[in-house]
């Protein structure tokens, strides 16, 4: 597909649409600069035609990349982003040496620069994609330490009858929290404070 397109027609929708044509996409899916709106001219004389540039906007998958290559540029890090696309998501696997920096203190920098990058990635776009960045299988370790220590923490509640509440967590983690205490038939949980400072409360019922 030709990233661009010139097209002149009677109109600016007629030039639009042989353009739409020619490179076979949806209009959604191009940016459209009018470069001359042509006239009629008087009784038909002198008439000039309209003339448009259509070109294909960015993939969400190309904003990406150029997005993280610049961030990392400027950390002096040599990462290779491998991404995984479909339909809802882009999966992001980060490779190279030094990850322990990108990860940062219990993912904060990692979440972070998920965050940024969704918001490249969905700027402009009418439906949103969901972005998951990850490396070195962080975000499952994570998980398997959290489930580990819910569980733990849950055990003294119901020893000491006493609520514990956790240290701050993001949603990501607090919903791991919830999720795996949600069928612990002498626990409740529930969240307290307010972002960034948000932590689970374990509680007996």
């Amino acid at each position: 597909m030709n990233k661009s397109v010139e097209k002149t027609g009677k109109t600016v929708d007629e030039a639009i649409t042989l353009a739409i044509e020619e490179m076979n996409v949806k209009r959604e899916d191009v940016d459209i600069e009018i470069l001359d709106e042509g006239n009629k001219g008087l009784f038909g004389l002198g008439s000039k035609q309209a003339k448009v540039k259509v070109s294909a906007k960015p993939k969400e998958t190309d904003r990406i990349k150029k997005f993280l290559d610049s961030v990392f540029e400027k950390m002096d890090l040599e990462v290779d982003v491998i991404m995984t696309e479909n339909e809802d998501e882009i999966d992001i696997d980060l490779q190279g040496k030094n990850m322990g920096i990108i990860i940062g203190r219990r993912g904060e920098t990692l979440d972070s620069l998920q965050y940024l990058t969704s918001i490249v990635a969905n700027k402009g776009q009418t439906t949103y994609k969901k972005i998951l960045i990850d490396t070195e299988d962080y975000r499952k370790k994570r998980e398997e330490t959290l489930v580990k220590l819910a569980n733990r923490i849950a055990e003294r509640v119901v020893t000491m009858k006493k609520s514990i509440t956790m240290e701050p967590m993001n949603p990501y983690e607090r919903r791991i929290i919830h999720s795996t205490l949600q069928n612990n038939k002498y626990i409740e949980t529930y969240s307290v404070g307010e972002d960034p400072n948000r932590k689970v409360v374990i509680a007996i019922k």
